[in-house]
């Protein structure tokens, strides 16, 4: 529950930002519209500070920033119409290659894989593609119609990188709680090598045993979590 002071607020506190158990793209869109109106206020009151300094590079980098946020905001908000099935959608790549549903069972080694789950900009780029298909009497289709049965238990990059850097760094931590049979090393010391120098590296039984606490804990298994909290 996100509190109302600001010396305890995190990035974690995402719970005023929607009213579901996900951000939904409309709440992004009002969201980063609230943060651009603020971001122009805020250059705005920076002309005429309580202090003589002149804030001319700081009022110009303020605006900027503005104008990428509304960018955004705006892409969030045409997101939220393709989501929601309004905006008709081209069935395939300009290369043919199929997405979504239709992309299960597709080879696409060039691309790195089928692409199942679209990323922002092949959506903007379908939704391109579908009004010249619309207009040579082609078939589209809809973001609802395509992904139909598919979201269950996804995971995007962002949120899988930063819990991989979050393991990685309780790791890091867990292996400086346990002693080292090779070189005895514990309470916070590194391991070190025969002649005494400190290796940045833990010796790899110290190693595994961290990471099989810290797996255990977070619901991993190897490299790869087993349990996604809060995915669809």
């Amino acid at each position: 529950m996100r509190t109302d002071t600001h010396e305890s607020a995190t990035e974690t506190d995402t719970a005023d930002l929607m009213a579901g158990k996900n951000i939904t793209f409309d709440e992004m869109a009002t969201e980063l519209s609230a943060i651009e109106l603020r971001l122009r206020q805020l250059a705005r009151a920076a002309e005429v500070p309580a202090t003589p300094v002149e804030l001319a590079d700081i009022i110009d980098s303020l605006r900027s920033t503005a104008s990428a946020v509304r960018e955004s905001g705006e892409r969030m908000g045409f997101l939220a119409r393709i989501v929601d099935g309004e905006v008709p959608l081209a069935t395939t790549f300009p290369t043919g290659d199929p997405w979504g549903v239709a992309a299960r069972a597709s080879d696409r080694e060039d691309f790195g894989g089928p692409a199942i789950v679209p990323t922002v900009w092949q959506l903007l780029k379908l939704a391109q593609d579908a009004q010249r298909a619309t207009g040579a009497g082609k078939q589209t289709t809809t973001y609802p119609e395509a992904m139909a049965g598919l979201g269950i238990g996804w995971e995007s990059k962002a949120a899988s990188t930063r819990r991989r850097r979050e393991r990685d760094a309780a790791v890091a931590a867990e292996v400086l709680l346990l002693t080292c049979e090779k070189c005895g090393a514990s309470d916070g010391q590194p391991c070190r090598t025969k002649t005494g120098w400190a290796a940045d590296k833990a010796h790899v039984g110290r190693q595994r045993e961290a990471e099989t606490i810290v797996d255990e804990r977070l619901g991993y298994l190897g490299n790869n979590a087993v349990a996604v909290p809060d995915a669809r």
